[in-house]
């Protein structure tokens, strides 16, 4: 995903791996796209390395060096795949490490493991906060939020919220007393 993001941004124009980063944090891309700040210089020099992206510019400040790259034609070609490739992929979202832990519940006193879905719900309102919070701040900027993008979050939104549904009918199931060894 990094790599799709960041090729994507040099397409629209040269930027630094701090310009970079710096969009990827406004754009909270760690939230939807699951890009850590710190993965985008991994990112750029692997890209660098596979001739997708080259030097356009080196400045420096003072004791720092400030590198700006831009997209090559073997760049391009690679982000017209691996948008494809990403686009024809289907996303299921299976919590995976969730279901092997549930898989193993048995081994858990169930007040504890009642505990851990309390607080995973909690963070769950958490991030279903953060993204109405995320909602309210573009509607106050008076930002048009394009289709996609909106159609986007409305996903992210009904996810969380079967999420929440799910670990609220585990807790039920653990507090109605379910047979500690069926899961």
């Amino acid at each position: 995903m990094t790599k799709l993001l960041v090729l994507g941004l040099l397409d629209g124009r040269p930027m630094s791996g701090y310009d970079i980063q710096q969009m990827v944090n406004r754009a909270d891309a760690e939230r939807w796209g699951g890009v850590l700040p710190g993965s985008i210089y991994h990112a750029l020099n692997k890209l660098e390395r596979e001739g997708c992206i080259s030097l356009a510019d080196v400045t420096r400040t003072g004791h720092r060096q400030r590198a700006v790259y831009q997209i090559t034609d073997r760049g391009r070609a690679q982000l017209h795949d691996l948008l494809l490739q990403t686009l024809r992929a289907p996303a299921t979202p299976y919590p995976t490490a969730l279901y092997s832990a549930l898989s193993l519940l048995d081994r858990l006193p169930r007040e504890e493991a009642r505990q851990a879905l309390r607080e995973q719900r909690t963070r769950l309102e958490e991030e279903a906060g953060a993204l109405a919070r995320g909602q309210a701040q573009n509607a106050a900027e008076g930002e048009e939020v394009p289709p996609v993008s909106r159609i986007t979050i409305e996903h992210m939104v009904a996810l969380i919220r079967l999420q929440r549904r799910f670990v609220e009918q585990l807790l039920e199931a653990l507090e109605e007393g379910a047979a500690w060894d069926s899961y």
